[in-house]
């Protein structure tokens, strides 16, 4: 084994990573290990509770991606939170203790490691034990959801069964409450065969212990959780665990990150990173496409079932039209097709048009900003009325919200202010012939010069 600095296998960084490979025949990568300084940094700051997410290829090979974890752990985006990389030579006892000893050696922060989360398929947990002796080894609960969800799907059950159990599973995972979690585990028993019941491990769902360590989360908070750990698995497994060649699916992750840096978090500066929309290298996934789900995610999350549907259509118009964004220090204009308004991005977010005016729910402009921005719906950008209490029918809702004041002054509003841009982006014999009219139309319908200021 050798460091070396392997050219076009590197994160840009402001010092260089700590790279271990080991070199065979043939193109594959028989031992890696690999950490950037900001990696080295971000786990010094959050090590007590480490996550560690297992991915195979279709040689076998597994890569280990471990990332922190826990409540003092703020970070959005995906790979945000990512602390190391490694592949073992083997996922036996010897090659496991090899690479955790290895990310030891480069971490001394590790003996304040107190929780590891991991999924229910990593089998060596003595190995583990051993090497982290002080450490509480639990099953994680991202992993426990995507456990469920796969056997769900692999049960063949009747499509309304599924469908209840799916999001029986959803909603618990956001409010993981010891009687939520028993809800849960009585369902399945009800619903999936008894010969089949065992193969879910419905047990874990009444380990109070392995909730502990994710109960802390609110159910916004929850939501962000389990999407960014989605997102961030899946685009590690469309590097790497699609293709059989652990070098060039190394390779090609390592470049998605490089082009977008914002998945990068800026977390010593208290900043939240911002994605480059301009991003679009043929070997970066449909980011875009991932950051609409999670909104759809998140708006289903977070609204009553009515506010949701108004705002999932809103939703719609932005994911079928051409949105262009001109971003300012305080404003943002959002234009999709030819419909422009101004969007006020702090919280609470408002906007110009319509149906936020009338609503006072996210709009197809602010909706069109937190997509560019790669972000997602959160609880203070709701009224209370939107997320608690009974659920209204649509009809009602639609019915009620109706004014006629409201529809005349948005109305003089969105004219006033067509009619100024109009008069400012003209020449200055346009501008007198226009300014002329626009006096004559006044004079006979409000009334003499002298009363009537243009």
């Amino acid at each position: 084994m050798a460091f070396v600095m392997l050219n076009g296998l590197l994160i840009k960084d402001s010092s260089p990573p700590v790279l271990l490979y080991q070199v065979s025949k043939t193109p594959q990568l028989d031992v890696f290990n690999y950490q950037s300084y900001f990696m080295k940094d971000l786990f010094v700051h959050f090590p007590e509770v480490l996550f560690i997410h297992r991915t195979c290829n279709p040689r076998g090979k597994v890569l280990y991606t471990f990332l922190v974890d826990g409540p003092l752990v703020h970070l959005e985006g995906p790979l945000a939170r990512v602390v190391y990389f490694a592949i073992p030579a083997n996922e036996d006892a010897g090659g496991l203790a090899q690479m955790f000893q290895m990310f030891k050696k480069f971490n001394p922060a590790w003996e304040r490691v107190s929780t590891i989360l991991v999924d229910p398929h990593f089998l060596l947990l003595p190995t583990l034990a051993v090497e982290f002796p002080s450490a509480e080894i639990l099953l994680s609960a991202f992993h426990i959801c995507k456990f469920l969800q796969g056997k769900f799907y692999q049960l063949s059950l009747e499509p309304s069964v599924e469908s209840m159990l799916l999001s029986s599973l959803q909603s618990t995972m956001c409010s993981a409450t010891a009687d939520n979690l028993r809800k849960l585990y009585t369902l399945l028993s009800t619903c999936v065969p008894k010969s089949q019941l065992p193969e879910l491990h419905p047990h874990w769902l009444l380990n109070d212990r392995i909730w502990l360590a994710h109960r802390w989360r609110s159910p916004a908070q929850s939501t962000s959780y389990f999407q960014n750990l989605e997102v961030t698995t899946r685009i590690i497994s469309q590097f790497f665990g699609t293709t059989p060649l652990e070098k060039q699916g190394m390779t090609s992750l390592f470049k998605y990150m490089q082009q977008n840096p914002a998945d990068k978090a800026s977390f010593s500066l208290g900043v939240k990173p911002h994605n480059n929309p301009s991003d679009t290298s043929p070997e970066s996934p449909k980011v875009e496409h991932l950051v609409e789900a999670r909104i759809q995610h998140s708006l289903k999350a977070i609204c009553m079932e009515p506010a949701a549907q108004l705002c999932l259509g809103e939703l719609a118009v932005v994911q079928k039209s051409v949105h262009l964004i001109g971003s300012g220090s305080k404003k943002m204009n959002i234009q999709i097709l030819e419909d422009t308004h101004k969007v006020q991005p702090q919280s609470p977010a408002s906007c110009s048009c319509y149906f936020n005016q009338t609503f006072n729910l996210p709009c197809r402009h602010i909706l069109a900003m937190l997509s560019a921005r790669h972000q997602v719906l959160q609880p203070d950008m709701l009224q209370a009325q939107w997320t608690a209490g009974p659920a209204t029918s649509l009809d009602s809702i639609l019915g009620s919200k109706w004014s006629a004041s409201l529809d005349k002054r948005l109305a003089v509003t969105l004219l006033t202010e067509e009619v100024s841009q109009l008069l400012q982006h003209c020449s200055k014999e346009e501008f007198e012939r226009r300014h002329s009219t626009l006096r004559e139309l006044a004079d006979s319908w409000i009334g003499p010069y002298e009363q009537v200021q243009l």
